[in-house]
């Protein structure tokens, strides 16, 4: 039997089957509906858990076979867990895993849960495959798309008692948090956990849980391993050239990856330049700033600087970046340092004069 994600609690409201497969390419997604199975297996006493993990083609599934009938003196109910990173059994194992699900519902006492990662279309067509999805319950795992993820980030902050503001507020936060994170669930939801942690749910006079501005939100997953890139782009864009300094002398020493450093800087500039087509397309800033996903202190350092920036000197900063970016890949270009963190500082510094100084002519930038 097929199940959706979504379909899994309601389902384990009503009984356990002796036999779950979960396969998908999420990895919190996968733990959670493992985690949510565990926990409703331990309520009605599945007290002892085994745990499988098939690596390499030498792989004993002998004693996978012999776990359902191992049952300790103290227990009566056990959870045989069998992970296959590779998604990929061999032979001995696709034949065991018939064998088990074909069994399934007569070994009393055992539950046994498959974890899988995402299958191509021949696996899922295979005979191991086709056995446990007809002797038990199988669940496909899919990523959250990025148009849902806004939303998935607020019901998960509606499960701990915290909300965005109504309006277009909470759903410029809501985006500007599936911005950051995007791809990548576990970051989410740890970022998720962090807000709970720094701002305690408490009810509103609407009863609806603690509501975040986005001030909360940005400070909060701007705070992450990658912090001091993203604070080098505040300080560039801000024309602390001091400040911006010692942050690419602190990264260099932390072993910070130059290419990232680079994505940061060729970022800014390449959306400063959409941005100044765009007005000079006729759009309002506030709306290209908006539809180039600008929010928060970058965005009124977008609105500061940008009119200090002709279409000329944007021109000649994405000529710079694009040297720079060949630089630090290992290549070299006329007339720039030949090592990449001193290529970065020009291109640093280029980028936080034309920022600053509006009398300097933005003609004369170098590149």
């Amino acid at each position: 039997m097929q199940l959706a994600a979504a379909q899994l609690s309601p389902h384990l409201h009503k009984g356990l089957a002796p036999l779950y497969t979960l396969h998908g390419d999420e990895p919190l997604l996968i733990q959670e509906a493992a985690d949510a199975i565990r926990a409703a297996a331990r309520a009605q006493g599945y007290t002892e858990r085994t745990v499988h993990t098939v690596a390499g083609a030498h792989f004993d599934w002998s004693e996978v076979l012999a776990a359902g009938g191992s049952l300790s003196l103290f227990a009566d109910r056990q959870i045989v867990e069998i992970r296959i990173p590779s998604g990929k059994p061999g032979k001995e194992g696709g034949a065991a895993l018939q064998q088990l699900a074909e069994h399934a519902q007569g070994n009393e006492g055992t539950l046994t849960m498959v974890v899988l990662p995402k299958l191509d279309r021949p696996a899922r067509e295979g005979a191991w495959f086709s056995a446990l999805e007809r002797h038990g319950v199988t669940l496909q795992i899919d990523p959250v798309e990025r148009q849902a993820l806004p939303q998935w980030i607020a019901q998960r902050l509606a499960r701990q008692g915290q909300r965005v503001a109504a309006g277009e507020e909470g759903q410029r936060t809501l985006r500007f948090f599936a911005d950051r994170v995007e791809g990548n669930l576990l970051a989410a939801h740890q970022e998720i956990q962090k807000l709970a942690l720094l701002y305690q749910a408490a009810e509103s006079a609407e009863g609806t849980g603690t509501a975040l501005s986005f001030d909360q939100v940005e400070g909060a997953v701007l705070n992450v391993a990658r912090y001091d890139v993203f604070k080098l782009s505040e300080a560039v864009l801000s024309g602390q050239a001091g400040r911006v300094q010692r942050m690419l002398d602190g990264l260099r020493a932390e072993g910070e990856s130059e290419v990232l450093v680079h994505y940061t800087l060729a970022e800014d500039i390449r959306a400063l330049k959409r941005v100044k087509d765009a007005m000079a397309a006729g759009r309002p800033l506030p709306l290209a700033l908006r539809e180039q996903r600008v929010w928060g202190l970058k965005e009124r350092l977008y609105e500061r600087v940008l009119p200090r920036l002709s279409a000329g000197a944007l021109d000649q900063l994405l000529h710079a970046a694009h040297r720079v970016d060949g630089i630090v890949k290992g290549l070299k270009a006329p007339d720039w340092p030949a090592d990449g963190w001193h290529a970065l500082l020009r291109l640093a510094m280029q980028l936080c004069r034309e920022c600053t100084d509006p009398a300097r002519p933005a003609a004369r930038a170098e590149g």
